[in-house]
């Protein structure tokens, strides 16, 4: 379980300084997809960067499985599996060296890894590619790598940054399948998103962020009450207050 309660981040500027994050509050479940929506700029990827401690909060809290990240953050990066915003892999090395070294960071031994990454190659799809070297990789690809590094230490808290950003129609399609099996193994998995039908299509919970703030948080059918609308993409449209930047 994660829980964000009253973050705020500001960044300087060379005219002044900008709130990226205004007060964002929400618990995300085990066992349930929490989905964070908004448009491009509204604070998503620094909400996340706070919760993977990779920014530290100017206000507020974070708490992964009851631990503060504050006070906690190694024992917190080993709670989480994490896609960032950046999906870089080593390019001279191929999928499987990839993710063997990040488990060996965790301190995992070979069978172990051996065994991990087996069967999220054949989960997300990689036994075609898992021996090659990464250079040259589709996004696709190089997205499926991340993630199966990301998670070789089983974390019991996922947290992906628009993880489906520039994949094709079938590579999207078993990335979803994959969330979703995450989902009913009890893990608690945040995602990011600017798109409403991927959200809608996932999400057990859904945070709508705009401008740095949370203008709604709830199940679909709660959103679609606060709003008054009876369809969802107009109860978001609604909720966010404009239709720039949200993706149909």
């Amino acid at each position: 379980m994660i829980d964000v309660e009253n973050l705020h981040k500001s960044f300087k500027t060379r005219t002044g300084s900008v709130h990226a994050v205004r007060g964002v509050g929400f618990t995300a479940r085990d066992g349930e997809i929490t989905g964070l929506l908004g448009p491009n700029g509204a604070g998503k990827t620094t909400t996340l960067r706070m919760l993977y401690t990779l920014m530290t909060p100017d206000e507020g809290h974070v708490r992964v499985d009851g631990l503060d990240v504050r006070t906690h953050a190694t024992e917190v990066r080993q709670r989480l599996g994490v896609l960032p915003d950046a999906r870089g892999v080593y390019k001279r090395l191929t999928a499987r060296e990839n993710i063997a070294y990040f488990g060996q960071l965790h301190g995992l031994d070979r069978d172990t890894i051996a065994h991990r990454t087996a069967g999220m190659a054949k989960t997300l799809g990689m036994e075609d590619f898992l021996d090659r070297r990464t250079e040259g990789f589709s996004q696709g690809q190089r997205t499926k790598t991340a993630i199966a590094r990301a998670l070789i230490h089983d974390p019991r808290n996922v947290i992906l940054d628009e993880p489906t950003n520039g994949l094709d129609v079938m590579t999207t399609r078993g990335l979803r399948a994959f969330l979703l099996q995450l989902k009913a193994e009890g893990r608690c998995v945040i995602f990011s998103s600017h798109i409403m039908q991927e959200v809608a299509a996932l999400c057990d919970r859904i945070v709508v962020i705009a401008g740095g703030e949370v203008r709604a948080n709830g199940t679909p059918d709660e959103l679609r009450a606060q709003s008054g609308e009876d369809n969802l993409e107009d109860a978001f449209v609604a909720l966010i207050g404009t239709e720039e930047g949200l993706s149909a």
